[in-house]
Parts: structure tokens; C-alpha cells; sequence
């Protein structure tokens, strides 16, 4: 199972909605956006950034989207005159917006640094952990996300642990047991956490942008999550397993026994199909990202279900079926 992150297992619009509260709260028009329209605008941003920046790491990335939705703020309020009703179009673009945050100074913490830094108090879903553990019997969990490995290291360890770790100003502090090994040991290079002593990760492989050099919905991470499975006989073996598979398969026969598991339509499923891989949406109700209209069919997922603990409870009626 390849899973994304934000938004299927942890609550990324909660945790970026409220991080963005002190920017949003100084400019008239935006402190009255709903939530809807903030996740909107702000993806409108990061998503430019995205494209233009694949290799930029998720916390420098968020960083530089907050400090470009700044400058379309400002240019939008000044271009209204201060009037009611602003709107972000024909605001300043990301390329527009110089290096250097006006935020800054001595002394004082940088605005839009903090904001990149605001991933560790982004809380998963409170059924994600126990669902993971269950899941992680039966399936290799692999973990595929728009983020870096500084930043990831606290979602890991709540996902693994079912508490929040303490939150830092350096993501460097990361809890050491469940960020990258360095250095890595693994002759692939790959960060394979179920193999750290004493980890309680549910997790067999994690790749991040940060792995892939590329955003989804790129291909390129999905493409890379694959050749991973066919290069490690560990993730080939059936879990918990001490046998070591020697059989080569092909991409196809690796796509044919793996599921993606997303909540995005867009960023996760789309790609997926485009790729042949199945796919189970995960459709977190009030996430502002669901269809508006229609069931999403479109985007290619195969089963549907609201929470991860319902998947759970589906994989295990089908394990206990065949027993």
C-alpha cells in the first residue's frame, strides 16, 4: 500500500488553516475567508511553487508560499484600496517576490519560516495510528508525501507512537528514532523504519520529495515507490516473513499486487491511474478538497471508504473471511 500523508492520514488542512490564521487575521478581506477559501488560495500558491521548484525542500517551500500569499495580500488590499471584498487576481506571482522576506529582522524569528516550520503541529487523524498498526500486518506500508524528512520525522513518530512528539524551532531536533537514518546504512540508500530497532513505525519504506526530487502529482515519486519494491526483497516478502524472495517481477507484476491509498483525487488517484496502479480513496468528510459534485469516479479509485478505520475493518473482515 502507497499512502499519502497530508490530508489521508494527517489533518494538514486543520494544521495549515490555523498556522495561517496570524498572516490571514492582518488584511480585512482574508480574515473573513472560510476555510474553503483559504485552502484554495494558498494552493493556488504552492502549487505554482511546485511546479517551478521541484527540488525545493517542503519546509522552505511552505515557507516561500507564505511569504508569496503575503505579497499577493498586500498587493490585492492596496489594488482595492483598502475596501472590503479584495480579491488575490492580478497579485503579485511567486517569481515576483524577492529572495529575502521583508518579515525578517534582528532579533526576531522570520514570519514565513515559522510557518514552513508549522508541519509538526499538524495533528494526524485520530484514527490513523491504530488503523496503520492493524494494517501494517497484513500489507507493507509505504509512505509517499510532499514533504522533507526533517519535517516528516514528527508526523512519523505521532503516527507510530499515538502521541504528539515535542515541537522545536529547529526541525533538526526531530525525535532521532524516527527521522532518516544518517548515516544511512541501507546499500539503496533507502529509509526502511520497520528495520530501526526499538521504532514502532508502521511503515516498511518512506520516500519523500525530498527522496524523489519531484512533487506529485509527478509521476516520478510513484515511478520511484515501484522500482523501490522491486529492488528490496524486503518489501517484496510477505510481512513479518524471514523468507527472501530471489524472483525478479516486472513493474507490472509490482503494480498488480500494490494499492494506492489517498485522499487527494487529484494529487494521489489521477496519477495512479494514469499509471495502472488501483487505487482507495480515502474521502475525509469536510476536507475541502472533495468533489463538489459527483462521486469522483472519474479520477479512477476502485474502493471508497470515509476513514482509514473503516479500511481497516474491511482488510480484516477480508483476512478473517478467508481464514
Amino acid at each position: 500500500m502507497i499512502y499519502d500523508v497530508y490530508g489521508t492520514l494527517a489533518d494538514w488542512e486543520s494544521g495549515l488553516y490555523n498556522a495561517l490564521q496570524p498572516l490571514l487575521s492582518r488584511f480585512p478581506s482574508a480574515s473573513r475567508w472560510s476555510r474553503d477559501e483559504v485552502i484554495t488560495a494558498f494552493l493556488s500558491v504552492e502549487s505554482d511553487i511546485q511546479a517551478q521548484h521541484p527540488s525545493m525542500l517542503y519546509s522552505d517551500l511552505l515557507a516561500k508560499a507564505h511569504e508569496v500569499l503575503e505579497a499577493r495580500l498586500i498587493a490585492s488590499e492596496d489594488g482595492a484600496g483598502g475596501k472590503d471584498g479584495a480579491t488575490l487576481e492580478g497579485a503579485a506571482k511567486s517569481s515576483d517576490v524577492p529572495g529575502e522576506s521583508s518579515a525578517s529582522g534582528p532579533g526576531s524569528d522570520n514570519v514565513h519560516t515559522v510557518f514552513g516550520n508549522s508541519i509538526q503541529n499538524w495533528a494526524p487523524f485520530k484514527d490513523s495510528a491504530k488503523a496503520l498498526q492493524e494494517l501494517s500486518k497484513h500489507f507493507h506500508l509505504i509512505v509517499l508525501s510532499n514533504v522533507d524528512h526533517a519535517s516528516f520525522a514528527y508526523t512519523h513518530a505521532y503516527l507510530s507512537e499515538g502521541t504528539a512528539p515535542l515541537a522545536t524551532a529547529d526541525l533538526k531536533q526531530a525525535p532521532p528514532l524516527y527521522s532518516r537514518p544518517s548515516p544511512n546504512t541501507h546499500a539503496g540508500d533507502l529509509w526502511i523504519p520497520r528495520l530501526t530497532p526499538g521504532s514502532k513505525s508502521p511503515f516498511s519504506l518512506i520516500l519523500t520529495a525530498q527522496d524523489t526530487g519531484a512533487y506529485k502529482p509527478s509521476h516520478t515519486g510513484f515511478i520511484t515507490a515501484l522500482e523501490a519494491i522491486r529492488s528490496e526483497p524486503y518489501l517484496r516478502a510477505n510481512p513479518g516473513s524471514s523468507d527472501t524472495p530471489t524472483n525478479q517481477p516486472t513493474l507490472e507484476e509490482i503494480k498488480a499486487k500494490t494499492l494506492s491509498v489517498a485522499q487527494s483525487l487529484t494529487h494521489d488517484h489521477r496519477p495512479a491511474k494514469e499509471l495502472g496502479i488501483t487505487s482507495v480513496w480515502i474521502d475525509r468528510q469536510g476536507a475541502s478538497l472533495r468533489p463538489t459534485s459527483g462521486d469522483g469516479k472519474e479520477y479512477g479509485w476502485t474502493w471508497r471508504f470515509e476513514t482509514m478505520g473503516d479500511l481497516a475493518l474491511a482488510v480484516a473482515k477480508e483476512v478473517g473471511d478467508k481464514e
